[in-house]
């Protein structure tokens, strides 16, 4: 009898420690209130608070674990603009359509009778929707909307389509584009309709999301995001349990992988662009997602983040079941520097110790 009681206290505690490694948020997020006791060092987690308020322009913080709010600074209510984050959204939207065939990955642009101003040049109409979700295209056109590095591009003409990674707006754009072209729905409809619904979002407001763009420059705009810190926390918990909500598959878990799949090594990317040169940090690349590499300590391992200018982040953390979001509010004319905001990442993974 003593046997049996055993067994169904250790199946009890079994299921109640998967039932909290699966916790979702349903109306508000559920706070953790002894994160010392899931692993979280709390004089780090005061260290923490004490960086991001002497050393960032952080208006917005939180960290998830296992679903719970470990800790969380400043308004994470306040809807605001997300910058380059919004790739990384757009790249999620895309799972559903190629998962139906609705989108084929191996249309060219050609095949798209895609052009822009002033033209493209026959070698950048090769380019496939792949290539573009790769930031890959060889189209190396002037975008509508500003915030890449086409300065640094080869000329021209110069490299065929796949052969060369760059983060170009344009590729950005048209993505957008090719999109709601090939799906016959808008962009913001289907983060409402993929995200803001099924994930319960507590602050999304459809009437904020508006493209923008000079259509002098390039014919695609860019389709600018605004979103409260704690809903981006739910869409990087989304990404953490690979696309699963619950017991609903959001995202198709073949595309999530896709998407942080290492396409372009940190290596192809620091020879490219310099942002990351000499930090004791490296990112590749994959479909739109930012991946973590070269990088020693095992909480970061398989680590991807969405990043944004003035300081924006969805930063996922699969090693230690953990999600990082914050944001710089831009309206308030302040910027959270880039050195500041990756040391933010690493103080905050670090508050987790492994080895409790």
């Amino acid at each position: 009898m003593r046997k049996f009681q055993s067994l169904l206290i250790i199946i009890f505690l079994f299921s109640q420690t998967n039932l909290i490694a699966q916790q979702f948020p349903k109306k508000n997020w559920a706070n953790d209130l002894h994160p010392e006791k899931n692993g979280w060092d709390t004089t780090k987690l005061k260290n923490l608070r004490k960086f991001v308020i002497d050393s960032t322009q952080i208006t917005g913080m939180m960290i998830i674990h296992k679903g719970s709010v470990v800790f969380e600074f400043g308004d994470v209510v306040e809807n605001s603009y997300i910058a380059s984050c919004r790739k990384s959204i757009l790249a999620m939207l895309y799972g559903k359509y190629v998962k139906s065939g609705k989108i084929n990955l191996n249309k060219t642009l050609n095949d798209l009778k895609i052009d822009d101003v002033g033209g493209l040049l026959p070698i950048e109409k090769e380019a496939t929707i792949k290539d573009i979700l790769e930031a890959r295209s060889g189209v190396f056109h002037q975008a509508s909307y500003p915030g890449d590095f086409l300065d640094l591009a080869p000329k021209r003409g110069s490299v065929k389509s796949g052969n060369y990674w760059l983060y170009s707006n344009w590729d950005f754009n048209v993505a957008g584009y090719i999109f709601e072209k090939e799906t016959g729905q808008t962009i913001y409809d289907e983060i409402e309709k993929q995200l803001a619904k099924p994930l319960m979002m507590q602050d999304w407001k459809r009437e904020l999301q508006k493209e923008e763009g000079d259509s002098t420059r390039s014919y695609f705009p860019a389709y600018p995001m605004f979103f409260s810190t704690r809903d981006m926390a739910r869409v990087g918990l989304l990404m953490l349990n690979k696309g699963k909500w619950s017991d609903k598959q959001i995202i198709d878990e073949k595309w999530v992988q896709q998407m942080i799949n290492p396409i372009t090594s940190y290596t192809e990317v620091d020879k490219n662009i310099p942002i990351f040169r000499g930090k004791d940090y490296s990112f590749g690349y994959g479909l739109y997602w930012w991946l973590w590499q070269n990088i020693t300590d095992n909480r970061f391992k398989g680590g991807y983040s969405a990043l944004g200018h003035w300081g924006q982040t969805i930063s996922i953390f699969p090693a230690i079941d953990a999600v990082v979001v914050f944001k710089t509010k831009d309206a308030y004319q302040r910027e959270t520097p880039s050195n500041a905001r990756y040391r933010t990442l690493q103080l905050a993974v670090r508050c987790y110790d492994k080895d409790r």
